[in-house]
Order: C-alpha cells, then structure tokens, then sequence
C-alpha cells in the first residue's frame, strides 16, 4: 500500500533540462513543485571534480553516467515479424540516467530546425507533390519556426550558446548559415576558436561550392553569466564532453544554468533515486491525480498534484503513458491510436581521410568544437529529380583524441600486434574524421508499445522499439555518402574511407541517443497525442515535454528543439492552463 503524502501543486518527473525549466518557470510563478528522478543527484563541484572528471574508462567505457539495463530494459526488433528480445547491454543509444539527465553527458551542438521541417508535410506536399511522401507517415508539429523563435532564443541564452547567426531577422550574415531561419539576434557568444581538421573541412568544402559555419556550440567559447545570474567559464577544449560532465563549467547543462538558482528555491523540491511507476488518474480516466512512486528503499509513495509533467527521457515518457492508460496506444496494423506513433531516430554515416604528417592533434577538441555543411540538410536542396525526401548536416567535430577509444587506423589493418601499434602510432594525428547527420522520416510500421513478454523488476511490461531505417532514409544517406566522397577527395589524404548506411538497424553498435516520437504534437487528436502546447488530449491537467513530441526528426540535434518546447510549455501553463485549468485546444 503507498503511502499518501501531502499534496503539490505541480509533480514534475524527471530532473534533466526540460524538468529543470519547467520546474524554475512555475517556481517563479508561485506554485509549489517537487520533481520526482528515479537517478542520483549529482552537482559538478562533488560528481566532476577535475581530479576525476576525465576519466575515460569509468565514463566512457563503463558508462557510469548511463541508464543500466538492470534498472530498466527495452526489447528491440526490426519489424512486426520478429520475436523483440531485451537489451543485454545499451548500445545504439544510451539515455542517461540522474539529475540533469542526458544533458549531463551530450556533446552540445545546438539547433533550430528549419522553418520548414515545422510543416514538413505541408512543405513537402505543396513543392513535390503528395504521392513523393505517400509511403512516410511525417507530419506538421502543429507549430510553426516563428512561434518558436522566442523560445529557442531563451534557451541559447541560458545556455550561452557560442556561434555566428546566418539570418538575422530576414538578412543573410557573411560566416553563418545561410539555410537557418531569421533569428531576432546572434548568439550569446561568438564561435568557438577552431581547431586545424574542421578549418581543413571548411576550405575543401568552399572548394566544391558549399557553405561552411561554425557549429553552435554549448561548449563556451568565453566566460558567460546567464540571465539567471549563473556564471560559466571558457571551454579549455579537454576533449571530454560526450559521456561525460563538464568539471570547468564551460559545457551547458542543467548543472550550470538552471539547478544552482533553483535548487535555492523553498517552493521546490528534489526527490532523487525514486522511479515513477505510473500516472495516477480519476475514475473516469480524464484527470491526473498524482503519481505513485517507489524509493530507493522500496518504499511505495502516492504523490498528489494538481498538475503531472513528463520530463523523463523521450523514451521512457511513452511508457509511462502507456502503463497509465493515457491516450489510446499506436496500432500499426489499422494506423489507429496515438501513443508509441512515429518513432523515428537519426541516419547517421561517418568518413575518415588518413594523411601523412598533418598533425591534427585531436587530443585539443570539444563536443561541439566544428564546422557544419548544411546545404544538403532537410529541403535546403531541390529534390525534384531524387528518389528520396530529407538530408543530412555534413559535420567535421573532432570531439576527442583519448587514448582508449580514439584508434583510427586505415582498412585491412590487423585488429592487434605489432603492424596496429604501428598503424595507430601513425595515423591517431593523421587522420579528419566527419560525418553526415541524417534525418529520420515516420514510417507506420517504426513505433513503440509494451512488450507482451518481458517484464521488469516491479512486473510492469518493458517497452517494446520496432525500428528499421525506412528505404526513404537509406537512399538520402547514400546520395549523402557520395557527397561526402566528393569533399573527401577535395581533402586529398593517403586514402579515405566512406561509409554507406545498409538496411537493418543493428541496436548493439552506438549510433546516436536521438531517440525522438512516440507522444507526438499536433493539431488532431486521432494522429498525435499531446496538443500544440504539450498538453495530452485525453488528460488536460498532463503535459509531456521532450523528444517524444516530435513528429518526425530532422537531421540536426534534438537538444536545441527541446529547449525551446520546455519554455513553449512553461509560457502555455503560465500565460493560459493557470489562468483557466483544461483543455488548451479543443479538438
């Protein structure tokens, strides 16, 4: 029996970068808000202190900062036809697991989408035609890019976002992106200084025509105090930022622009190590109630609340909608239902040019220290003659040169012994690494669901992810890897190596954490699950922020959307639920 605990007005699960926003936005609103992180806490001063922070093998390859399949698994198949089996092991993706969640451990490139990846089925439909996207199940978000602007703006200022506007307010700027929508004002902070492979990208990619720009960056390239009043310092360029936390307060995170004026806060509170195991719900199923969670001492709790916020993982937000019986679960075989719809990914391929005597010194590098190609990304492109809709963002970003897990060697070279020590002696500062980010298109038969089978530790069903890379996507990456072919013999190098995306999503190598949909946004209930302001249809007083809500993925990061969605849905509950509590959108 869980014991009930006195009521709150907002219960907010999840303490990552969305719960952290919101969590600061309706404190500042007067409301009494606790949030529920099934993780540990962790502050950068006692959890990345420089004399541990980086250190490869206990972050990096042990994963310590990463959900254990332990605390909770997913099964994985490729279509209806296969029996899914659980993950042994996380490895295409790995959510994180904590305070501050995935935004802990991300690399920090920051994006807006394009304009018109926002109405991508109007956009698409109006230029190619109906039948070019009759065999994708892609649709409008239900909001538009200038809607968005303000909110995307808000969350590049509180993370102090390093980068040089293409378009400002309508006027194409000279060192930008040329193919990103008007923006009200540049970034925060200018780009980060570069390092010698992305300036080596740059110049052979101007060569063949293209448009080369600093990627927007969370990792600072000055010191920085945000509107909040948090101070940051300057990004020393460690080549520690993925997988691991940021020990000199350079890389953005819940950790250093939200918790430390939040967690100051008498009207909130944090509850760490305690899983939410499901939305309470009323009687007639259409009010939340609360939630009811478990400690870390197997202690079962009820948390009453006047409002529910799904802050958690993309991925793990669905679940809990779809144990708590909210929204009618995605059916792949009639296309009916809502929850587990369009779960998409990214389609990612990657290119390596080995040189002799370049001196890439790749040791001196960042997660977001590069430069960005996008004029093949999204439809930056005419289409018209391809077989395919969608693009990719071309990104030369050496990230790391550490010494356990950065071995580039060329083909055909023995796996160990002598001729790989060689191999690696002679090519680890002689080798330029960059990649294509693809998008990754709705499909009916890509979605999420309980498994029938497989149950976790408190006998609820794990969730079940049927993905393949839809054909679309398959032939966008590979008119792409030809493109990156071109840049790389522009490089020149020793020999160069391209890959190309195959049919058959593989789950046990890691390709990308942008694991998007399943509780997607819109405009009609029967084809999305949360309304334009987050909002559930089926339980007003519930709002589901993050990843889950788009409807299809662009090829960019997902953290910069995010952002801006947890602010889109503090300004809704603020500015309109608080005023009136119910249905924002009647459908």
């Amino acid at each position: 029996m869980a014991r009930k605990l006195p009521r709150k007005d907002v219960v907010i699960v999840g303490l990552g970068w969305t719960g952290s926003i919101l969590a600061h936005e309706l404190t500042d609103a007067g409301l009494d808000v606790v949030a529920i992180e099934r993780g540990p806490w962790r502050d950068t001063a006692t959890d990345f202190n420089l004399a541990y922070a980086p250190d490869e093998l206990r972050y990096a390859v042990r994963k310590d900062l990463f959900l254990q399949p332990a605390q909770e698994a997913m099964t994985m198949r490729n279509n209806v036809s296969q029996t899914a089996l659980p993950m042994r092991d996380y490895g295409s993706f790995l959510p994180g697991t904590g305070v501050g969640g995935a935004g802990t451990h991300w690399n920090g490139h920051t994006w807006r989408f394009f304009p018109s990846d926002f109405v991508l089925k109007t956009h698409l439909t109006e230029r190619y035609g109906a039948e070019r996207i009759s065999d994708l199940q892609i649709q409008d978000w239900g909001v538009t890019y200038d809607e968005m602007e303000s909110a995307f703006d808000r969350f590049e200022y509180l993370c102090g976002i390093s980068g040089k506007a293409g378009n400002l307010n309508g006027a194409i700027q000279q060192g930008g992106n040329p193919f990103e929508g008007p923006r009200k004002r540049d970034y925060p902070l200018p780009p980060m200084q570069m390092t010698y492979a992305p300036t080596l990208f740059a110049e052979a990619a101007r060569s063949k025509g293209l448009h080369p720009f600093p990627t927007p960056s969370a990792n600072l390239s000055g010191p920085y105090v945000n509107p909040l009043g948090i101070a940051m310092g300057q990004c020393t360029a460690c080549g520690f930022c993925e997988r691991f936390g940021c020990a000199n307060y350079s890389k953005s995170s819940a950790h250093t622009t939200v918790l430390p004026v939040l967690m100051r806060k008498s009207n909130f509170e944090a509850r760490t190590e305690c899983e939410v195991l499901k939305i309470n719900l009323s009687a007639d199923g259409k009010t939340a109630t609360g939630v009811t969670y478990v400690d870390v001492n197997g202690e079962a709790f009820e948390q009453p609340a006047d409002l529910v916020l799904l802050n958690a993982y993309g991925l793990f937000n669905v679940r809990l909608m779809l144990l708590s019986g909210i929204g009618k679960p995605y059916d792949p075989s009639s296309g009916e239902g809502v929850v587990g719809r369009n779960y998409c990914y990214q389609t990612n391929a990657g290119t390596q040019v080995f040189f002799e005597g370049k001196h890439m010194n790749p040791f001196i590098a960042a997660g977001a220290l590069g430069q960005t190609v996008d004029d093949y990304n999204g439809d930056a492109f005419d289409h018209g003659p391809l077989d395919f809709v969608g693009g990719a963002g071309l990104n030369c970003i050496p990230t790391n040169g550490r010494p356990i897990q950065y071995r580039p060697v060329p083909p055909g070279t023995p796996r160990w012994g002598a001729a790989w020590k060689n191999a690696t002696k002679q090519y680890y500062n002689n080798t330029l690494t960059f990649s294509s980010q693809g998008s990754s298109y709705a499909t009916r038969g890509n979605y999420l669901d309980l498994d029938p089978t497989y149950k976790d530790r408190f006998g609820r069903p794990l969730l079940r992810v049927t993905f393949d890379f839809p054909d679309n996507d398959v032939r966008m990456s590979n008119w792409i890897s030809d493109r990156m072919q071109e840049i790389a013999n522009a490089l020149g190098g020793k020999q160069s190596v391209v890959a190309k995306l195959r049919k058959g999503w593989n789950s046990v190598p890691y390709q990308s954490t942008h694991n998007t949909g399943g509780a997607i946004m819109g405009t009609d209930p029967k084809t999305s699950a949360v309304n334009r302001h987050l909002q559930s249809w089926d339980v007003p007083n519930v709002f589901v922020i993050g990843a889950s809500a788009f409807p299809q993925n662009a090829g960019k990061n997902p953290t910069g959307p995010v952002g801006a969605l947890a602010f889109w849905a503090a300004d809704a509950i603020r500015n309109h639920y608080l005023k009136n509590p119910g249905k924002l959108v009647e459908a």
